[in-house]
């Protein structure tokens, strides 16, 4: 193990002035809930099962934003806990942009993808964009959201869930 990660705040020692992370979330479709994808409701017979509303974008773009800073998963600061259940995406992002801004982090661009065989996402990605930047505090110009198809392959590809990956870059404050 690293040194500067032994013990400690990892971020005292961080050394320069980029950070990467990457997150990974996924979710069932589940009849019964509103699908809830980048802090937008999108029409669509089924939605997300979870905790929280389920937003797996969200989740994952939350996740790459933690790691870039070692600050551990969603699940060490957003527990399965009354106060978290059926939360908006949006306020636990709030929250993550908060953690990264104490820390004398700005985010510099975020690059991420849905993975769903349905419904069509791309009428609402300058939507999702912005409820993202509003979040983040950013500029929906910095937020990159693709959508692919599962081509029949897997849980997602067979229409029973819903993933997202999400890279970020962070620079420090100056």
């Amino acid at each position: 193990m690293r040194d500067d990660l032994a013990a400690g705040d990892p971020m005292k020692k961080a050394k320069g002035s980029f950070r990467i992370g990457i997150g990974y979330d996924i979710h069932p479709l589940v009849e019964g809930r509103p699908l809830i994808l980048g802090g937008v409701r999108i029409e669509h017979d089924k939605g997300l099962a979870g905790h929280s509303d389920a937003d797996a974008l969200i989740h994952a773009l939350c996740d790459a934003l933690l790691g870039a800073l070692n600050l551990g998963d969603l699940g060490v600061h957003f527990p399965e806990t009354e106060e978290w259940r059926g939360a908006a995406s949006t306020k636990i992002l709030a929250r993550v942009a908060g953690m990264v801004a104490e820390r004398g982090y700005r985010l510099v661009n975020a690059d991420c993808i849905i993975n769903a065989e349905e419904p069509k996402l791309a009428p609402h990605r300058a939507e999702m964009a912005g409820a993202i930047a509003s979040a983040l505090g950013a500029d929906a110009g910095d937020i990159s959201i693709k959508a692919t198809r599962g081509e029949g392959l897997g849980p997602v590809g067979e229409e029973r869930a819903i993933a997202a990956e999400a890279v970020v870059l962070l620079e420090k404050v100056k």
